[in-house]
C-alpha cells in the first residue's frame, strides 16, 4: 500500500473505532474494541515521524492524531464511569450518554477551532465518495472560510450543508466526465483572492 492508501485506511479505522466505542458504551456490545484500537495505535506510531510525509500527508495525519487524542480521553473517562459506577445520585444524570452528547460536542467544536487555526494558505484534499468523506469536505469548507478571512472579506458567509451538496455534485460530474475515481480540490489564496480549483485524479 502507498502512504496515501495507508492514511485512508487509518481514517477508516478511526471512524470504525468511534462507532464501536459508541456501541460499547451504549450497551450494544459487552466487548471493548481493544483489537481495533491496537491497530489504530500501530498505524499512528508508524506515521508519528512525519518528516518522511509530504505536507498534505502530514496535515492529514496531524488532524487524525488530534481527533484520536480528543476521543481517547473521552473514552478513558467513560470507562472509568462504567467501571466505578455512579457515586452520587446526580452523577447518573450525566451517564455514559451524557458524556457522549455533551463532551463530544465540546470536543468536536474544539477540534474544528484548532484545525481551522492551523489550516495553511494552500489546502488540498481529494474525494471519491463524498458521503463517506464528509469530514474532508468540512476541512475544505473551513479552509475556504479561513482563506476568505485572510483575504480581508468582511464576515464571509456560507453554509456547510450547501457546500457539501455542491462538492458532491461537482465530484460526480467530474468523475463521469473524465472516468476517474477521485477529484482533487485545492483552496488557494493568491493576490488576496480566494480560488477553489477542482481536477480529476486517478
Amino acid at each position: 500500500m502507498t502512504v496515501d492508501e495507508e492514511l485512508e485506511s487509518l481514517d477508516d479505522l478511526l471512524r470504525r473505532l468511534k462507532v464501536e466505542y459508541d456501541v460499547f458504551f451504549g450497551g450494544g456490545s459487552r466487548k471493548q474494541p481493544t483489537d481495533l484500537e491496537w491497530r489504530v495505535q500501530a498505524l499512528m506510531k508508524k506515521f508519528s515521524d512525519t518528516q518522511r510525509l509530504t505536507f498534505a500527508q502530514r496535515f492529514k495525519y496531524n488532524a487524525m492524531a488530534q481527533r484520536y487524542a480528543i476521543f481517547s480521553e473521552l473514552w478513558r473517562q467513560k470507562l472509568r464511569i462504567k467501571e466505578e459506577g455512579y457515586r452520587r445520585p446526580e452523577d447518573a444524570a450525566l451517564s455514559i450518554q451524557g458524556l457522549r452528547t455533551e463532551q463530544e460536542r465540546a470536543a468536536a467544536h474544539a477540534l474544528r477551532a484548532k484545525t481551522a487555526a492551523d489550516l495553511p494558505e494552500t489546502f488540498v484534499i481529494d474525494c471519491g465518495d463524498v458521503d463517506r468523506e464528509a469530514e474532508k469536505v468540512r476541512l475544505l469548507f473551513e479552509a475556504m472560510m479561513q482563506a476568505k478571512k485572510r483575504s480581508g472579506e468582511a464576515n464571509p458567509s456560507g453554509r456547510f450543508d450547501g457546500f457539501l451538496a455542491f462538492i458532491k455534485f461537482k465530484t460526480e460530474q467530474l468523475r463521469q466526465k473524465f472516468h476517474c475515481e477521485r477529484v482533487q480540490y485545492r483552496v488557494e489564496l493568491r493576490d488576496h483572492r480566494v480560488h477553489l480549483a477542482a481536477r480529476a485524479t486517478q
